[in-house]
């Protein structure tokens, strides 16, 4: 494999910055286009920019924080943190001790690694479950974790949603909502309740997915599981400070879930055109993906000596999507440890700026370059990591 480990997933994405870097400062007249959902935003005017002072800005942010957030999320309280994985890694802190059990419930594998990673930073035993009839939550558990949409935007119904809660409540157990990009899809494209409405105690959004807000951590819930997260973020400096506080509050207040409606229609157009070409595309809610399983067999049906891994050639085709097509995908620029599925989200703000026509053609030229460099590994390992 050419990436390996997350040592080698952080040169990649090092490599992406090198390019997004020198685009930006180039003298080009093309444009950069994030098609990733995640692009977020700084929407700030320059008297509340004068108060982003360290403990000034917190202090006068925090009324409207609690106003918008409550309206966008639900719950009797919130908290911004510096990330999502950052609201996660809190919770199982605050909630969970060595030995505990964890169990997480979500539409499809994978989980979100900062979940699992957090169980095994304090020595809880982890159980991940996608099928109601096998999902058990044991004698020793102290979290239940529901995901409301995963990394590759598998919405988990409301129904199946409001069974786990119950299960959890019926056992006196918490319940911790992982809904970074879910508080947003749920409610707006699949007109679900937000998931403190539905019972939960706590539950946790990205501020930058899906709406034009920083990168950061929304949290709500009942105000005693609130504090205690609360608390222990700031143990451990996992707190949002007070740009990022300014950047969230505005954010919420430009939100508007008819901006992600509308994108349904632009995804069903391009995914018309992707199946006359391509066997490999899926819908997402609002756009179209391919996952590293049939990225890898639409390869092989058109090439012979691609020995390249499944996820080795989602890096190398989002590189190529970069550098040569000016579009940024989620696996070039991703943290370590998350999905490859490579998607194209056309309620981004710059899926504006381009034609259908002409996202359907910068998919075609790259993916036939990617064909063509995928039997190098040489190539395709100096192309992955921009050497």
């Amino acid at each position: 494999m050419i990436v390996e480990n997350s040592l080698d997933e952080l040169k990649k994405r090092e490599g992406a910055y090198r390019i997004i870097k020198n685009f930006i400062e180039s003298d080009v007249e093309s444009e950069l286009y994030d098609l990733t959902g995640l692009s977020g935003g700084f929407i700030a005017s320059e008297e509340e920019i004068d108060l982003l002072q360290t403990y000034i800005g917190p202090a006068v942010f925090e009324d409207k924080l609690q106003e918008v957030g409550v309206n966008h999320m639900g719950g009797e309280k919130i908290f911004a943190l510096n990330r999502t994985s950052s609201g996660i890694l809190a919770s199982i802190l605050a909630l969970v001790s060595k030995g505990d059990s964890v169990v997480h419930f979500l539409k499809a594998h994978p989980a979100h690694p900062s979940i699992i990673r957090a169980c095994n930073l304090v020595g809880a035993v982890y159980d991940e479950y996608i099928d109601l009839d096998q999902f058990k939550i044991k004698d020793n558990t102290k979290l239940v974790i529901i995901t409301g949409s995963t990394m590759d935007h598998q919405v988990l119904d409301e129904e199946s949603f409001k069974k786990v809660i119950e299960r959890a409540h019926n056992k006196n157990i918490p319940v911790f909502v992982d809904d970074a990009s879910g508080a947003r899809l749920r409610t707006a494209i699949f007109n679900q309740k937000p998931a403190c409405d539905l019972g939960a105690d706590l539950s946790v959004t990205s501020t930058d997915k899906l709406m034009k807000g920083p990168r950061g951590g929304l949290m709500a819930g009942k105000e005693e599981y609130v504090n205690m997260v609360k608390a222990k973020s700031n143990e451990f400096g996992l707190e949002a400070q007070a740009p990022v506080i300014l950047a969230m509050i505005n954010a919420l207040k430009d939100y508007n879930p008819q901006n992600l409606r509308d994108s349904i229609s632009k995804k069903d157009e391009l995914f018309m055109l992707l199946i006359k070409s391509f066997n490999m595309f899926e819908k997402t809610p609002t756009g179209v993906m391919v996952s590293k399983e049939s990225l890898k067999k639409e390869v092989n049906s058109k090439r012979d000596k691609c020995n390249l891994s499944e996820t080795d050639l989602c890096f190398l085709w989002s590189m190529i999507l970069l550098k040569n097509e000016n579009i940024i995908t989620i696996p070039a620029v991703s943290m370590p440890g998350a999905s490859t599925t490579i998607r194209f989200d056309l309620s981004s703000n710059d899926a504006n700026k381009l034609e259908i026509k002409e996202i359907y053609e910068k998919i075609s030229r790259s993916f036939e370059y990617l064909l063509e460099v995928c039997v190098d590994e040489d190539k395709s390992r100096k192309i992955i990591y921009n050497l």
